[in-house]
């Protein structure tokens, strides 16, 4: 892996070895402790009186088991503290577009989003979403230590404040009679039609699925991007990703994939890989997970640029309580997603309600993370438009 670009640390010249220990510390290693620091007293950031503030907010999420660790560990306890109303907008994958289209209309209804790091770095560069002041809008950790320093390079643009490392990944059916016995263990099985006969899940969109089929192909991951930069890249990724169009179900929901694994209408399938946690060790389903090629990535949250100043208010009021160290480490304890801040990690030990240990379940666990790929967050800022008309275009087919 070394060598693979890296676009969290690019902007000052440092590689990816760096991010990875970064991922590491900040969402694994202090997993490994298994909580045994002493957790912050619940009451102690953001919970001063909102002056000026609404009394709601509109929230825009994932939908599934991810917002529900949104709801459990933020909203719920929020509420309680603050009478505050909230109402949940499951539209983060189409945030981009619908926010050119709301400021467009001079009519912004959202007062925080949820997206991915390269549709907050395009937002931002868009003027879309505002400028956060890390150390005066969000809470210091325990001992002192300003959130920008808390959060550190995983602050990838000025208007992002992260809240979980993840992955995308793929999970497969353990009861697949035609497999003979064997499992998939490579990211490239997922394209074998021949011993992994059956339906597959892909998300409909190009980010991902472009990088794999060019892996498979025989591209080097250091030169992942500068193949995918040339058009003879994009069509060598849609020839590949063609060798099994015929057999994929495509998702626009991290939601969906789980459920056709759960049914059966797919035999193995991508998506968020606490979605797969929520598969297999809540519902029990026969799934199981392909860590192999998992692509390492950042979410958090936005603010639209241009809210009234009593909605900025009561969103700058709640996005200082959920952000603190103490809410990070409670979502980890329902996803096995890794908290952002460097603080949560040592508060985070067992899932809060099934008492199991997370660290073997999180993307940066080392037993997961032998084989993972970062993409180029800024790489996907500026070509994601021209990439995403492509690989529709592609689908009509």
């Amino acid at each position: 892996m070394a060598g693979l670009y890296c676009p969290v640390c690019n902007p000052k010249g440092e590689n990816y070895m760096k991010l990875k220990t970064i991922l590491m510390s900040t969402a694994a290693a202090g997993l490994m402790l298994g909580g045994t620091s002493v957790a912050v007293n619940s009451a102690s950031h953001g919970m001063a009186p909102c002056e000026g503030c609404t009394d709601s907010l509109t929230v825009v999420s994932w939908g599934g088991a991810y917002q529900n660790s949104q709801v459990k560990a933020y909203s719920e306890p929020y509420a309680e503290a603050t009478g505050v109303k909230f109402v949940w907008d499951e539209s983060s994958n189409e945030a981009v577009a619908k926010l050119r289209a709301m400021n467009e209309a001079g009519n912004v209804t959202w007062d925080l989003v949820d997206v991915v790091a390269s549709d907050a770095i395009r937002l931002c560069d868009e003027g879309l979403a505002m400028e956060i002041d890390a150390d005066n809008d969000l809470a210091d950790a325990p001992d002192g230590t300003k959130a920008s320093e808390d959060f550190g390079d995983l602050m990838v643009s000025g208007c992002f404040v992260p809240q979980i490392v993840y992955s995308t990944t793929f999970g497969y059916r353990t009861d697949v009679a035609d497999w003979g016995g064997k499992k998939p263990e490579s990211i490239c099985d997922v394209f074998d039609l021949e011993n992994f006969p059956g339906k597959r899940s892909l998300e409909k969109r190009p980010i991902n699925n472009m990088e794999w089929a060019l892996i498979c192909d025989g591209v080097a991951k250091d030169e992942v991007y500068d193949v995918l930069a040339t058009p003879e890249g994009v069509q060598k990724a849609l020839d590949k990703l063609g060798t099994i169009k015929d057999s994929v179900v495509w998702w626009s929901a991290g939601a969906e994939t789980p459920q056709l694994l759960a049914d059966g209408e797919v035999v193995m399938g991508s998506t968020y890989n606490g979605r797969l946690f929520s598969v297999i060790e809540e519902q029990k389903q026969p799934v199981a997970m392909l860590w192999d090629a998992q692509v390492f990535d950042l979410d958090g949250w936005i603010v639209p640029a241009g809210l009234p100043a009593d909605r900025l208010a009561r969103v700058k009021h709640f996005l200082k309580y959920a952000t603190d160290t103490q809410r990070l480490a409670d979502q980890a304890k329902y996803i096995s997603y890794g908290p952002a801040r460097k603080s949560s990690a040592p508060l985070v030990g067992k899932h809060a309600e099934l008492g199991i240990d997370m660290a073997p379940h999180m993307p940066t666990d080392p037993n997961n993370a032998k084989n993972t790929f970062l993409y180029n967050y800024e790489w996907w800022a500026d070509n994601r438009d021209d990439l995403d008309a492509k690989f529709q275009a592609w689908l009509a087919q």
